[in-house]
């Protein structure tokens, strides 16, 4: 009988491949990227052009960690003396710019400060402040500072608004006279039209007005200021307004029932810490930690100064508690230990907010978060996992579970993984895409962290619809080798095995190692009614060789125990119904313990005349009842569909079925 959390997806047109249904994961951003990868970014005056790493020639293969493995397709643009430049031309009208870049480290660490010039069309535009102060980590987790032992942690940001940039401009990223580092390399250039900044809301206080009079110029301490603000303005359902400025914040600021604090945008508002007190006392970094219910925190940037992580301290950034009807929407965090770290919150949704150069994730859904929808948000240069699920031991209100990460971006983490999950009930990540995992795995799903009572793997644990590029990376810190998608149970205390898990559409392009791996992380581990289908592994073993496209097999001397239900894989456009006798596509190094169990693949052919959906079925697929959804607005589920091996079966849904090549597709779940 077809496994209970099987899933097929149905493109709504004649001929219809199962695997070539995906559609746009990813968030959708309001910049246009450009690098050397990409092909929109090009090298002159003698610039050079660094990586791709080298292959390994094995996994035992000694790995010395190089600023191209932080790069954006593991290639960039390296300036070594005046006169050479990265250089792009627009594509669409912009007046902002983000740089990723990396520069020299001093010779006893810490870092220091540099200049790049811009021009566009050639003109000068002005000086780029670049900085190493906040990069440059050494050593075993947690790392140091001080030079000493592998690097990591390369790439720094600087954004610059005010440009006037129109279509078919160049813009060129320069080391002129003035401009002294040893070198520069230039990862990625984003530009974006930035709307005009946002005016006061309705039934709003203004913090820089009488009797708050919060100084916008980030000198005068602000933090009294807009704590009080905040706490009057709840008091009268009114929001908090910071019209544009740079406010400095030595401290916390604490949202009760009914706060709400709004900028003026992401690229006009910026809450700043202070660079001489933030690696010199935890409690006066900046930190927006909610406590209450009815919530709202939206349009504004947080700056930190941190350049060492001790997980004994408090997480600066957003944090706290944000109980029911809250939002977090459009809120840019750099510099800080994590971007947004919360616990207990009932349905809050996280939109478009940005999260770089953390030295710790991105955003963490921990105790109590249930409900959770993060939408449409990107990290990149993480030091820790992009988007996490972590339901760890603590004082919980809600019952942790049915959170999901969705159309979200993570890209180059200097550690760990791009989405992650270690428990919980029916939890997703879906529509996401994961670019450049050097140090871990796109998707990670796993039993590796101590969680809370009862919050082991339960209900549906679901990965789907994501695109994995250029993941799977080897981390040092004991872990070795990781795949683009892991499934890793523990076992023992209070880590758990991995079960009803259903990962589905799933695009591995480029995986540096394995493709997808299953492997215990304690000193044994089961997977239990785990299923993959229709995951197609374009190319793997890019910077090690001698791995396999899918594989199982002993960790730290241990095996792997359970099964893994696998339909509709593919492996370099082969598709794989059973394990092979030999080869490299699919190896079980753990068969005593562990099986991958092979399904093949129903080849469905759609046919769409109106309101009208029929489905042609293989004569092998007998006994089946199933549901299918659309997804055009209105037309919810139709169930009990029951099918005949070798028929025609019909369903008719609420608005005419769009015939269109990638218009809309239907999830077909067998009950």
């Amino acid at each position: 009988m077809p496994n209970p959390s099987r899933q097929f997806a149905i493109v709504l047109f004649l001929g219809a491949s199962l695997s070539s249904l995906q559609a746009s994961p990813g968030a959708n951003v309001p910049w246009t990227t450009y690098d050397y990868v990409a092909g929109n970014m090009t090298n002159g005056g003698g610039a050079t052009i660094i990586g791709p790493p080298t292959q390994l020639s094995g996994i035992n293969a000694t790995l010395t960690d190089t600023i191209q493995m932080e790069a954006s397709g593991g290639q960039a643009v390296q300036l070594n003396g005046t006169g050479q430049y990265a250089q792009l031309t627009a594509q669409a009208a912009a007046n902002s710019i983000v740089v990723r870049y990396c520069v020299p480290d001093t010779a006893t660490g810490g870092g220091t400060n540099y200049t790049i010039s811009l021009y566009t069309n050639g003109v000068f535009a002005q000086k780029l402040s670049l900085t190493s102060q906040y990069t440059w980590l050494y050593g075993s987790f947690p790392f140091v500072n001080t030079p000493s032992g592998s690097p990591r942690n390369f790439f720094d940001e600087v954004r610059l608004s005010g440009l006037t940039i129109n279509p078919g401009d160049t813009v060129t990223i320069q080391e002129d006279a003035g401009d002294t580092a040893a070198f520069y390399v230039i990862d990625l250039v984003d530009l974006e039209n930035v709307a005009p900044p946002l005016t006061a809301p309705a039934n709003s206080l203004d913090v820089t007005t009488s009797p708050f009079n919060a100084d916008t110029n980030g000198v005068i301490d602000a933090t009294a200021a807009l704590q009080s603000c905040v706490n009057v303005a709840a008091n009268g359902g009114m929001t908090a307004w910071m019209p544009p400025g740079q406010y400095l914040i030595t401290g916390t600021i604490t949202l009760h029932n009914n706060g709400k604090i709004q900028g003026a945008g992401m690229w006009y508002t910026t809450l700043i810490g202070s660079p001489s007190l933030y690696n010199t006392s935890s409690s006066q970094r900046v930190r927006v930690n909610g406590n209450g219910n009815n919530i709202s925190l939206s349009d504004f940037a947080i700056t930190g100064f941190l350049n060492y992580r001790n997980d004994n301290e408090a997480n600066d950034g957003l944090g706290g508690t944000y109980g029911t009807n809250s939002t977090i929407s459009r809120i840019w965090v750099v510099h800080t230990k994590t971007g947004i770290w919360l616990e207990n919150a009932n349905g809050l949704v996280i939109d478009s907010c940005r999260l770089r150069n953390t030295i710790a994730d991105g955003i963490n859904l921990n105790t109590g978060m249930r409900g959770t929808i993060v939408t449409n948000c990107t990290t990149r240069s993480t030091g820790d996992d992009c988007f996490a699920l972590w339901p760890e031991s603590g004082s919980a209100q809600y019952v942790i579970g049915l959170n999901v990460f969705t159309h979200c971006t993570g890209q180059l983490a200097f550690l760990a993984n791009g989405g992650a999950i270690y428990g919980a009930v029916s939890n997703r990540i879906e529509d996401c895409t994961f670019t450049d995992m050097p140090y871990g795995c796109g998707i990670y799903i796993a039993g590796t962290f101590p969680i809370g009572s009862g919050n082991a793997f339960s209900g549906t644990t679901v990965a789907q619809r994501c695109d994995l590029t250029r993941c799977g990376g080897r981390d040092p810190n004991g872990w070795s080798w990781r795949a683009a998608l892991t499934i890793a149970p523990g076992s023992g205390g209070t880590f758990q095995n991995v079960t009803n898990v259903n990962i589905n559409h799933i695009n591995i392009t480029n995986s540096l190692c394995y493709g997808v791996e299953v492997l215990n992380s304690s000193s044994s581990g089961v997977v239990s009614n785990v299923t993959m289908n229709l995951v197609n592994i374009s190319n793997y073993g890019v910077q090690v060789a001698g791995v396999y496209g899918v594989w199982a097999g002993p960790w730290k001397g241990n095996n792997v125990a359970g099964s893994m239900n696998v339909e509709g894989l593919t492996v370099n456009g082969n598709a794989i119904t059973s394990m092979p006798a030999s080869g490299s596509d699919v190896v079980n190094q753990t068969p005593s313990t562990f099986t991958f169990n092979f399904v093949p693949a129903p080849v469905i052919t759609p046919v769409a005349s109106g309101n009208i959906l029929q489905l042609l079925w293989p004569a092998n697929y007998t006994g089946w009842t199933l549901q299918a959804q659309t997804n055009a607005p209105g037309d919810g589920i139709s169930t009990n569909w029951g099918i005949v091996s070798g028929s025609t079966t019909t369903n008719q849904f609420s608005s005419p079925v769009d015939n269109t090549v990638g218009s809309e597709f239907f999830r077909l779940i067998d009950l």
